[in-house]
């Protein structure tokens, strides 16, 4: 059971502390020119391929400013600008006009060709980039445009392209096996020296396209370890943390935490296939046992919010959207026996798995508890052998879109259906919203994809997570990205 914060032990912080001790002892940060000092950065997990942007390493290269893409993506995930400055579609191929004037770390132009020479990277790699999984692509200039074309027709290759594993670096950093991006990004701060997996140098890139950046550079240290990153932001030695624990956040000045909800939801699937929840009354009556608002206070101390659905606040116009879901009447549970496994890979998961047996025994059902690391229990969970799974799970995917994930989870034919729901309802609902185009029409075909899976009972939704970001009291611009692509950007610098 976790200790309360305030109860942890003052020599374990201590320790914590030591852990920290010269890791930001590089440039001395008062000695930079520019609006304000070097941003010390403490960031959560090391590099796991080298920083290539073909691997999760590539939001990393984002967070730092140093790799961009052709898109980005606004609050409401809808692409913006970034290095191309327009788009349009017709059938399968979209042109990409390529901004002018940019320059990459190296000192080359971005071309059309330079773009399609980082993207035809991509879509041939293998493994291929995650956001390009069952995708067809191939890229070619034309001029100063770069066209796209894919095998099927696709509403979201612009969002696609937002990607930071689609990010576009300057040809040197795909002259060795491996990518490279050292030197070779677009961005406000040029990635200029790697230590493996503990520290990497950023200074800014005066030539940058968008402005010259606030602050002269960043120095990031990779510190795995929760309590120590705390620690580095209680004792002034970071500047910026990554990922605060909820078990460190009630030690900390209130005033330098930032609570970032996160497209990220702990829901409890149910078993439709088979076993005592392929009873419509029983989903219903496991639904109206479960006390979200407990396990957000007991279990995450207030640092979570109940949800209202499968979309949380992270994705602002589903509440705006979303309409009440007509259900089915619960059953009586007396003397059900149900088994609900979960993982111990995500701390909080046990917790909630110890509260959630709790609440249903007191609706009637027996419920045992499987709790496993979660590389022994999910080829278990994925074949059903469960009557019920508790998972933490990220709703909007690469793309920033979440048609992607309702349909892995809940589509008759989807890869990650937990609860082997095969609803021909449901799957109407989750091809029109697949096939929608971008914008406000797409966002109404997901709600109502939403409704019909909330409607039958197969998953309940219990919380939305939220990353508790660290901002020292000097520090301005700092972003708050619950899609965890921006942290220090062009106006982020320290007092």
């Amino acid at each position: 059971m976790r200790l309360p914060a305030r109860l942890l032990p003052v020599a374990a912080l201590a320790a914590a502390s030591a852990l920290l001790t010269g890791c930001f002892t590089g440039a001395d940060p008062s000695s930079a020119e520019g609006d304000g000092k070097r941003v010390r950065l403490a960031m959560m997990l090391p590099p796991r391929s080298g920083l290539s942007p073909l691997s999760d390493d590539a939001f990393k290269l984002s967070r730092w400013s140093t790799a961009e893409t052709l898109v980005k993506l606004d609050a409401e995930g809808d692409a913006r600008p970034a290095l191309a400055t327009k788009w349009q579609q017709n059938g399968r191929t979209w042109t990409f006009e390529i901004r002018d004037g940019v320059t990459f770390h190296d000192g080359t132009e971005l071309t059309a060709e330079a773009v399609v020479d980082s993207l035809t990277k991509a879509a041939t790699a293998s493994p291929k980039p995650r956001i390009l999984d069952g995708v067809e692509l191939t890229v070619r200039a034309e001029g100063d445009k770069v066209t796209v074309t894919t095998g099927t027709e696709d509403p979201l290759v612009p969002q696609r392209l937002s990607s930071p594993q689609l990010s576009i670096l300057a040809a040197k950093a795909y002259d060795g096996k491996t990518v490279n991006p050292v030197g070779a990004g677009t961005g406000p701060f040029e990635l200029t020296k790697v230590n493996g997996t503990s520290s990497a140098t950023l200074d800014r890139y005066d030539d940058y396209w968008g402005g010259k950046a606030k602050s002269p550079g960043i120095d990031v240290k990779f510190v795995p370890d929760g309590t120590a990153r705390a620690a580095a932001l209680r004792s002034g030695e970071a500047d910026i943390v990554e990922a605060v624990p909820v078990s460190q956040a009630a030690v900390l000045d209130q005033d330098l935490i930032t609570e970032v909800p996160m497209p990220r939801t702990n829901t409890l699937y149910l078993n439709t296939g088979k076993g005592v929840f392929k009873d419509a009354g029983l989903r219903a009556a496991a639904r109206e046992a479960i006390d979200a608002k407990s396990i957000v206070e007991g279990v995450y101390e207030g640092r979570a919010d109940v949800a209202e659905g499968l979309l949380g606040p992270a994705l602002p116009w589903a509440a705006e959207l979303r309409s009440p879901v007509k259900r089915a009447r619960a059953g009586d549970p007396s003397g059900e026996s149900i088994t609900i496994g979960t993982f111990t890979d995500r701390a909080e998961l046990p917790e909630v798995a110890a509260a959630l047996q709790q609440q249903l025994q007191k609706a009637g059902f027996k419920v045992k508890l499987d709790i496993r690391e979660y590389a022994n229990i999910e080829s278990d969970a994925l074949a059903g052998e469960f009557d019920a799974f508790i998972l933490s799970r990220a709703t909007v995917l690469d793309s920033g879109d979440p048609a992607a994930y309702l349909y892995s989870d809940f589509g008759s034919d989807g890869s990650f259906n937990l609860s082997q729901l095969a609803d021909k309802t449901v799957d109407a609902a989750l091809g029109k919203a697949s096939e929608a185009k971008a914008g406000e029409t797409r966002r109404k075909a997901v709600i109502e994809a939403e409704a019909a899976v909330l409607a039958t009972d197969a998953a309940v939704p219990m919380l939305h997570e939220r990353v508790i970001q660290g901002d020292a009291a000097g520090v301005t611009g700092a972003a708050h990205d619950p899609r965890e692509r921006e942290l220090v950007t062009v106006d982020t610098y320290v007092k």
